[in-house]
């Protein structure tokens, strides 16, 4: 048997997070993937591809445009060599985080030595948040059954709210926090060293007329979600969106969206084979299951648990990228937990960067490592909650 190896991070990179419907609408999700694969591999010059142990890859709805297991289609696209394998996961939103993991996990065990863990999701390309066919089990909405599923994840913002008296207030504060330290920190350009830029091709009709179409490109290197018009008036005039007396709105909500983001992973014999610079060390995952009715308290068991494993204190965590599903289950897990709210989302979260899903969690690993990388963080952690009742967290170590 083989022994556990360490896993290392030589390499982090991410597209700017668009909007559904804006900027990378366009873009579609196999290629936003094949950029963020090339992006990791060109960051390590001397590496040989064929290397790769494995590709996988998160993606919470994997169908139609990142359907056909999107991993293998990315990879190829991105010209890695024929024999690298790939494959897509899905536990939704920890989609991207879980594929890390599992990357991670191959190193480990010493199934390989180097591994890509990755996450690409469109929600441009998505009719509904719940993909092209809505096909529910009937069983779900009897009596007993986890009606969760049918009242959305909105209601379960909803709940947790109630539950944990969050009020509109301080759902609405918190968003506004989210998107002012999002507009600092791009301002500062302390997004600059983890983003790819992404170009944007599109066709229209030449001005001359005839049948001649011109080509137009644009490239966008930065997020598009922070919004430098945001308020507190503002947010208080919105209405709830999904219970008439409810708090939670489409401004103290993540924002659905486009993008995705890769991370390479070696163990110390492919350092040294290499001469790969390692970035961090990969020091543990942990997920839990949680009542779906307050799916976004997830994290408040997936957090402890992973740092029982790692044998590491919450105090040793300076940097926590907690997704911002919903301003109301991010607070009820911040106040559960204890979380310092300087150390939780530093650059902003999901509410004003935005949430393509199964991409997010990959997205959050490579802000951490580049905040790693300016010396502003030496252990951090990345959680999410999940929808129909789970939590997620990972954890990183600078070298």
């Amino acid at each position: 048997m083989k022994q556990i190896q360490d896993v290392y991070v030589v390499a982090a990179r991410r597209t700017p997070v668009g909007r559904k419907g804006g900027a990378l609408s366009t873009v579609r999700p196999d290629d936003m993937l094949a950029h963020v694969l090339r992006g990791v591999l060109d960051a390590v010059p001397a590496f040989d591809a064929a290397d790769i142990g494995d590709v996988i890859v998160g993606c919470a709805m994997p169908e139609a445009e990142q359907g056909m297991n999107v991993a293998r289609i990315g990879l190829l696209l991105a010209g890695l060599p024929v024999s690298v394998p790939g494959i897509t996961i899905n536990r939704f939103c920890a989609s991207g985080l879980n594929a890390v993991a599992d990357a991670a996990a191959r190193i480990m065990t010493g199934q390989c030595d180097v591994a890509i863990g990755a996450g690409t999701e469109s929600m441009s390309v998505m009719p509904t948040m719940m993909g092209n066919k809505v096909s529910v089990n009937p069983r779900a909405f009897e009596p007993g059954g986890p009606l969760a599923i049918a009242y959305g994840m909105g209601i379960t913002a909803e709940k947790v709210a109630t539950q944990y008296g969050v009020s509109r207030e301080d759902q609405d504060a918190f968003a506004l926090e989210s998107h002012r330290r999002a507009l600092a920190a791009r301002e500062a350009g302390r997004f600059r060293d983890e983003v790819l830029p992404v170009t944007v091709r599109s066709h229209r009709p030449d001005p001359a007329g005839g049948n001649t179409v011109a080509l137009s490109e644009r490239v966008i290197d930065a997020d598009e979600g922070p919004r430098a018009d945001s308020s507190l008036e503002a947010l208080a005039r919105l209405r709830p969106v999904f219970a008439a007396r409810g708090s939670v709105t489409a401004g103290n909500s993540s924002q659905m969206s486009d993008g995705a983001a890769a991370v390479l992973l070696m163990s110390e014999t492919a350092l040294k084979r290499t001469g790969a610079t390692p970035l961090a060390r990969f020091r543990g995952f942990s997920v839990a299951g949680v009542a779906p009715e307050i799916m976004g308290i997830g994290p408040v068991e997936a957090i402890p648990r992973a740092l029982s494993q790692a044998g590491l204190r919450q105090a040793d965590i300076d940097w926590l990228e907690l997704n911002e599903a919903f301003a109301a289950q991010a607070l009820a897990v911040m106040r559960t937990l204890d979380l310092d709210p300087a150390r939780v989302n530093p650059l902003g979260g999901a509410i004003a960067l935005g949430h393509p899903l199964g991409a997010t969690g990959a997205i959050r690993v490579a802000t951490l490592i580049a905040a790693m990388q300016r010396g502003e963080a030496r252990c951090g952690m990345v959680s999410m909650c999940i929808g129909t009742g789970m939590g997620a967290a990972g954890l990183f170590e600078k070298v």
